[in-house]
């Protein structure tokens, strides 16, 4: 197992376990969680997909040799369930005290009595134990090659907020160039921010903003991902490039050999938002990938992602975007800007933006629940062209849709502003992300009212759903051709 360590958690799931192990009476109370996994470069994250209350007297009850303990028929039930759901085990309880935490001798010798036999009995595990006090967990995690500590808790919510075992040290001051951003946000904020991992899917006009915006911000890490070069239509639109990277002399020729050259000479979207990114912040770790989110390569480069923005408008993205969101447990935001025209008048309809905020959790803004990712669209992006004209899919297909840089903007600064008040934590406790559409032709913005299907496969608990599996589900992506 790669350290460092860290427990990922969604608000919802913290408060209810919160609230059981302080209610406030200074007692001992227990739970477990069920969690996935998975294992990059930048350590081991084990993904709360769950929370299993311990009820007192009945599951948690006085220890023979420590003060309180799951009962053998309690912890027989809930590591069964792991090994046959391929989770991880984590048994929880709570100390006194309120910003350090750490196990007794005794929870030490139970680990030690125990953890063994339930590595068989849940294949492998890991399994381990968490113990909280208000605000701060400590770990003690066991796999077959090893034992570890935790480094710290992440929750996910309207801002987020991650718990150690004792308070760290103070952070060293910020650099003079993010002094303005510290008056905001604080010497702590800005080595948030460059200690962040943040995934932008689709580099066009909304993304290469958002490219921008995070590199001046300081983020210490972008993983851009797009597939198209850039077009002379994109100049006025993607931040960043210069008039004769469009190649239009060669482009617009009506020499078929001149014209393809021009489009193989184009940059791609992502070198040209690495140039962007470099300038703003010489010091960044920029991976430009020329590659499509719905193949299954390209998409595992985001599981340990801190954040995820969607920039581009095809089902499949939407599809696979929303299943890294539920079964890695990453916030992220989709954006789009549309611009209808009617196909016999030409008339304008209703512009409108959307920035839609999703969280891993029930009501958290699941695309599939709000109805964002139609099955008949995702049908249709499978199909070849000659299929689609066979089936009358194409009529519109060759016709660009209107777009403008400044619609961009409305839908791409609040999802960036989002980002910021999220990690910095500046939020107010009552605020509620909901998915925002904005109606520039009326000047009104719209809050949707969140939705949650309680057989959602990405966002609910289902024994079905993927949400907090990590790796030990495949993403619903095109599988690697084999050669």
């Amino acid at each position: 197992m790669k350290e460092p360590i860290e427990v990922r958690i969604d608000a919802p799931e913290y408060e209810k376990l919160f609230n059981y192990l302080f209610p406030g009476d200074g007692d001992e109370h227990g739970a477990v969680i069920v969690a996935g996994i998975v294992e990059s470069d930048r350590g081991t994250r084990l993904l709360a997909r769950k929370v299993i209350l311990a009820r007192d007297g009945i599951d948690y009850v006085p220890g023979q040799r420590g003060y309180r303990a799951l009962t053998a028929k309690f912890v027989a039930e809930v590591s069964n369930y792991c090994a046959r759901e391929n989770l991880c085990y984590l048994a929880v309880h709570c100390h006194g005290g309120k910003d350090k935490v750490s196990f007794s001798a005794d929870d030490i010798a139970s680990h030690e009595r125990g953890y063994p036999a339930l590595l068989d009995i849940t294949r492998g595990g890991p399994v381990g134990a968490l113990v909280f006090a208000k605000n701060a967990v400590a770990g003690d995690i066991w796999t077959p090659s090893g034992r570890y500590q935790l480094d710290r808790m992440t929750i996910i919510g309207a801002n987020i907020r991650q718990l150690y075992p004792s308070p760290r040290k103070r952070s060293p001051i910020a650099n003079p160039l993010y002094d303005r951003h510290s008056r905001l946000f604080g010497d702590v904020g800005q080595e948030i921010f460059s200690n962040l991992k943040v995934g932008i899917i689709g580099l066009g006009g909304g993304g290469s903003l958002i490219n921008e915006w995070l590199s001046r911000l300081g983020v210490g890490h972008i993983v851009a991902i797009d597939f198209d070069r850039v077009e002379l239509t994109n100049l006025p639109r993607v931040v960043g490039t210069k008039s004769w990277e469009g190649m239009s002399w060669l482009t617009q020729s009506n020499i078929p050999w001149l014209k393809k050259l021009g489009l193989r000479l184009s940059p791609y979207k992502v070198h040209v938002a690495r140039r962007v990114a470099k300038q703003a912040n010489p010091f960044i770790r920029y991976d430009a990938i020329i590659g499509n989110i719905a193949d299954e390569q390209t998409a595992k480069l985001l599981v340990d992602a801190d954040f995820i923005f969607l920039a581009a408008d095809s089902m499949q993205s939407r599809l696979v975007f929303n299943a890294l969101v539920h079964q890695y447990l990453i916030p992220g935001i989709q954006i789009g800007a549309k611009v209808p025209v009617d196909k016999q008048t030409k008339q304008v309809g209703d512009i409108f933006t959307a920035t839609r905020p999703v969280l891993p959790h029930a009501y958290g803004g699941c695309l599939h629940c709000h109805e964002l990712i139609p099955p008949g669209r995702l049908q249709q992006e499978t199909l070849s062209l000659e299929e689609k004209r066979n089936q009358q899919y194409v009529e519109d297909d060759s016709i660009a849709q209107p777009s403008v840089i400044t619609l961009n903007v409305k839908s791409a600064e609040p999802a960036v502003n989002i980002f910021m008040m999220m990690f910095a934590g500046l939020h107010k406790p009552e605020a509620k992300l909901y998915h925002q559409i904005e109606f520039v032709r009326e000047h009104r913005i719209e809050q949707v009212e969140p939705r949650a299907n309680k057989d959602c496969l990405d966002c609910s608990n289902s024994d079905r759903s993927r949400r907090g599996r990590g790796d030990r589900v495949r993403l619903p992506c095109r599988m690697a051709k084999v050669t």
